[in-house]
């Protein structure tokens, strides 16, 4: 079966939620779609001297709570839709944490890897000077998101301020800390990821059990809930995987042994002691928390049936169908949905807005604190909807969120 593209995805779940919202029909509607989009074409010239085109986009999607805020994602799979889709789910996921934005994102269809430092400079620079007149402090701020980094985020924000002809510390969020980034951001979606488990664990009876994970996706999300699950929770991590494949090893896997593995080998695939498997049956291994960390849609109707774990946490953007959703909500398995258990990485990100503008930064244990507290708090918010309504906890989220920015386009009325 194919998976229908992210922003079908988005308009089901939002679908789903519906029923359960005290909002009028037309604004739940209203919430649908983008408020605007902008599609660029980059003409980039080559080391060789050659000229290529790159398609680029952004696309603001609300900003009824505040300015978009959401990553810029370089991916050769990258396209309006699921740029669409992704702004979307930004906006659910600001409202989820609480925080006072709408939601945005961008994308270049572009596989990095196949560039040089100087077409990479080249190519982020002409989307930072593409994307200004659309970006600002109060009006939206991007951050880096797949194959995205802060040495990007410090060429767009170089860009942009040569541009302005000003400084502006707050209009990138994600940058080096030595021009303004924050402490703290390196590992905030999977720390905030790691918190939202800790709390479910809790409500569900299972904290402080010898609890087992599957984590598919081995990026900056991935690698780091490896780390922080063992960490944090003292759960054993049994299987990762990459775009190349995965490993199995139920006696445990070291955080320090996988990466420093894939730092000189470019995978986790092939590692000493360890049984190869594919990232299909890393989804169906059986353990008890597994937490998707890659690209959306690896679990589908075809095999959410085949998925044993009793928790998912989705710190991947979008990585289960609707479909899926109801099949594993049947078997009773709890759903961390991504606009809350990746919520860390945008959390983190507006606390580094907040910093730029203020000229002071905090310490790494403020920035874990206040992390901590916001995400905690909205897990339990949404749980107590998830119980008041008798409903999933995707719903529930979505549930809070389309509330809380029907109640901000109501106050602002609707002009012109």
């Amino acid at each position: 079966m194919a998976v229908k593209d992210p922003f079908q995805m988005f308009l089901q779940q939002v679908d789903d939620a519906a029923p359960y919202v005290d909002v009028e029909r037309d604004i739940v509607e209203a919430i649908k779609y983008p408020k605007e989009v902008l599609c660029l074409s980059l003409p980039i010239k080559m080391d060789d001297g050659s000229i290529k085109v790159f398609k680029a986009y952004r696309s603001h999607h609300n900003d009824a709570l505040g300015p978009c805020k959401g990553g810029v994602r370089y991916h050769p799979d990258v396209t309006l839709e699921e740029t669409m889709a992704l702004s979307a789910w930004m906006s659910i996921k600001c409202a989820t944490a609480g925080l006072p934005y709408g939601g945005g994102k961008g994308g270049v269809a572009v596989n990095p890897k196949e560039l040089s430092e100087n077409e990479l400079e080249r190519l982020s620079r002409a989307y930072a000077l593409g994307i200004a007149k659309f970006t600002g402090t109060d009006i939206d701020i991007p951050a880096p998101d797949v194959y995205t980094n802060p040495q990007i985020m410090a060429w767009f924000t170089d860009t942009y301020e040569k541009v302005k002809g000003w400084h502006e510390p707050s209009v990138y969020t994600g940058k080096p800390l030595i021009i303004g980034g924050s402490l703290g951001r390196g590992d905030a979606t999977a720390r905030g990821g790691v918190y939202v488990t800790r709390e479910a664990l809790k409500t569900i009876g299972l904290a402080g059990k010898e609890l087992t994970v599957a984590i598919q996706g081995y990026g900056n999300a991935g690698s780091f809930a490896h780390k922080l699950f063992a960490e944090i929770l003292g759960l054993k991590v049994v299987a990762v995987s990459d775009s190349k494949g995965g490993i199995y090893n139920p006696n445990g896997l070291s955080y320090n042994e996988v990466f420093n593995w894939k730092k000189q080998n470019g995978t986790v695939v092939g590692m000493p002691g360890c049984d190869k498997i594919s990232n299909e049956e890393l989804l169906e291994l059986q353990v008890d928390v597994l937490a998707p960390s890659a690209l959306e849609g690896v679990v589908t109707s075809a095999n959410a049936d085949r998925v044993k774990a009793k928790v998912v946490v989705e710190l991947a953007n979008g990585p289960l169908t609707p479909e899926a959703d109801r099949i594993l909500e049947d078997k009773g398995v709890l759903i961390l949905p991504d606009v809350l258990a990746n919520a860390g990485g945008v959390t983190v990100s507006y606390f580094e807005w907040v910093q730029g503008r203020m000229g002071y930064y905090w310490s790494l244990e403020e920035v874990h604190e206040r992390l901590d507290r916001k995400l905690s708090e909205a897990f339990h918010d949404i749980w107590k909807v998830k119980e008041a309504k008798k409903i999933g906890m995707r719903q529930a989220t979505y549930v809070r969120a389309i509330g809380r920015i029907a109640e901000a386009m109501k106050v602002r009325g609707f002009w012109p």
